[in-house]
């Protein structure tokens, strides 16, 4: 199993460890990590490589929010970077208490993918034609990506799980 972590984590994959299939042709991917998966598994694909499934957990989702959301998000990591990402990381733990994690280096331009990114409803049928069978976690009380948004776009191409009561972590109280 591959695994990509989210903006600024790593080692995080832990607490997915009830979601993840450790297979040997499973490729994973947590939050901004989900754009690398897909692309990852987009490139094995050309490479002739086997890739069963692709596993979404709290996939990026910002596709509602316009350029000014970008802009102003942008302006705050500039302005104070280390502030910017406390606030970030306490949300993506809300409504439940901030758990210890580690952290590497974020950079500047791996938050304009991440605030960028649009999904690509054709890329994600056509690695279904190619039997990769497509895995989507969102959790119900996720205050950092648009849930409901994402659940509508992945219902048509994926396995959806949702899970109430859960925050961006997929954690419970």
């Amino acid at each position: 199993m591959k695994f990509y972590s989210g903006f600024s984590l790593k080692n995080e994959e832990c607490l997915f460890e009830a979601f993840l299939k450790k297979g040997a042709y499973t490729v994973s991917g947590f939050s901004y990590g989900t754009i690398k998966a897909l692309k990852y598994t987009q490139e094995q694909l050309k490479l002739g490589k086997r890739v069963d499934t692709l596993q979404l957990l709290s996939p990026v989702f910002f596709e509602m929010q316009g350029g000014k959301f970008h802009r102003v998000q942008m302006m705050y990591y500039t302005k104070d970077r280390k502030k910017y990402m406390q606030n970030f990381i306490k949300t993506c733990f809300m409504p439940y208490a901030v758990k210890e994690l580690e952290f590497q280096k974020e950079k500047k331009e791996e938050l304009e993918e991440l605030l960028s990114y649009q999904w690509s409803v054709p890329d994600l049928l056509e690695l279904q034609s190619k039997g990769v069978n497509i895995e989507v976690y969102l959790g119900s009380k996720d205050a950092v990506i648009d849930v409901e948004e994402a659940r509508k776009l992945f219902l048509d191409v994926a396995t959806v799980t949702y899970i109430k009561e859960a925050n961006h972590f997929l954690q419970l109280s």
